[in-house]
């Protein structure tokens, strides 16, 4: 799926992952597991979290842990996509 379509899926998402002050590695299990269930996740990173880094950076850093592409950020809110049909598969 592009990258174009894949936004405009997320426009109608609700944040369901909270990044905050204890910063990405709390959330990384449940990122996980979200994305287990579906394969598109919105995401608010609080400004606490960022401490000195942007929303940009966080965002591909926990895409990375959990082997996720980084489909948008805008503000502190991101996107993260991970197919997901591969998991279904077991």
């Amino acid at each position: 799926m592009d990258t174009q379509a894949l936004r405009k899926r997320a426009h109608d998402l609700d944040v369901t992952v909270w990044v905050g002050k204890s910063g990405i590695d709390p959330v990384e299990p449940e990122l996980d597991d979200q994305l287990k269930d579906t394969d598109l996740v919105k995401i608010k990173f609080l400004r606490a979290a960022q401490g000195g880094t942007t929303v940009t950076q966080l965002a591909a850093n926990l895409a990375d842990r959990v082997g996720a592409k980084v489909i948008e950020t805008r503000g502190n809110t991101g996107v993260l996509y991970r197919r997901w049909v591969s998991y279904l598969i077991r």
